[in-house]
């Protein structure tokens, strides 16, 4: 389960930052919304997943309170995903 939730990590914050590309993109004169509606559902989806999976692998490697938190930040971050991979999730692999 814990692969899952890293390649969901993994998905999660790439989807984040090419959401907020396309969200910069469509600011600009010659932009539309049309990568903003791709792109919006999938990583809604995603974000759905990576907390569920937080809430449920949360008692199988008992995090504390803290821990905790700072792996849902990371969803909310930009690149924060990847750090809680490197730093909280690799090492329990």
């Amino acid at each position: 389960m814990l692969k899952t939730f890293r390649i969901v990590a993994f998905l999660e914050g790439v989807s984040y930052l090419l959401l907020m590309a396309a969200s910069i993109y469509k600011r600009i004169p010659s932009g539309s919304d049309e990568y903003v509606e791709l792109l919006g559902m999938p990583h809604g989806l995603l974000f759905v997943a990576y907390i569920a999976l937080a809430v449920f692998l949360r008692s199988t490697y008992k995090w504390d309170t803290k821990t905790f938190i700072i792996i849902l930040l990371g969803s909310l971050i930009p690149f924060g995903t990847f750090y809680v991979d490197s730093k909280y999730l690799k090492p329990l692999s």
